[in-house]
């Protein structure tokens, strides 16, 4: 069964993967434009003589726009393939109807966005790393933490792309909720700064988890369990909603 399960969520994975090996510079060009600018724009043009929370900000800010990456290039990644399935070639409702479980399904559209998430972030990391080194580690936990991101934020791709019926829809999704989550979950700034109400308030969205562990692991600083458990469990509730989901898509 468990072979059944991983040869299953591959043959799901690897339709998506020839359709990105045939454009591949093209996805990764446009994924590395935005990032970089932020990069430029936050970290050289902001940045000089500017300390915050004990470090320059450029290094500050560096794993602010890795989390950032990971967040945009996994959700999009997962969430657009998905979307165009449904609405464009109708190939994911044969893919309902063929003998592949359901976590096959959920996991293999997840995981084409964990790699295209996985190879943008770590780009802007090596850009960043090249920067700000040597203030910037590269460790295990921090690789870890991002795989893990990468992951969260697909499974919330695959679940918004499940739920939402229309292109304009998901363009609604993104300007009202993705936008506002690119610029207050402590990307940029230091939560540190903002009234304890404002802070308590992002803590219940996933990127403010990310940019904490990914800051501090990069950083060298203590460990944020309580970020990590924060993220885990919002895997686990996309995961669960993507399930819920697939059962009615599949109805």
């Amino acid at each position: 069964m468990v072979t059944n399960f991983f040869s299953d969520t591959y043959a799901v994975l690897w339709v998506d993967l020839r359709n990105m090996r045939r454009h591949w510079k093209s996805t990764i060009a446009t994924s590395l434009v935005l990032p970089l600018l932020y990069l430029v724009a936050f970290g050289y043009g902001l940045g000089q003589g500017v300390n915050v929370d004990g470090v320059s900000y450029l290094a500050f800010v560096i794993p602010g726009i890795v989390a950032l990456t990971a967040f945009s290039i996994s959700f999009n990644g997962a969430a657009s393939k998905l979307q165009v399935d449904k609405f464009f070639y109708k190939s994911f409702d044969e893919l309902l109807m063929s003998p592949v479980s359901s976590y096959s399904i959920v996991i293999g559209k997840a995981l084409i966005g964990v790699l295209r998430g996985s190879i943008s972030a770590l780009a802007i990391y090596v850009v960043g790393f090249a920067l700000a080194a040597p203030t910037l580690l590269a460790n295990p936990p921090f690789f870890l933490m991002l795989l893990l991101s990468c992951f969260v934020f697909a499974l919330f791709g695959v679940l918004i792309a499940l739920v939402i019926n229309s292109h304009q829809s998901m363009s609604t999704f993104s300007t009202v909720v993705m936008l506002p989550m690119t610029f207050l979950c402590g990307t940029f700034f230091s939560l540190s700064q903002l009234p304890d109400v404002a802070k308590a308030v992002l803590y219940f969205l996933p990127l403010t988890h990310v940019s904490n562990l990914l800051r501090t692991t990069v950083l060298g600083q203590p460990f944020p369990w309580l970020s990590f458990v924060g993220l885990i469990v919002f895997g686990f509730a996309f995961f669960v909603g993507c399930m819920v989901a697939l059962k009615r898509s599949s109805v």
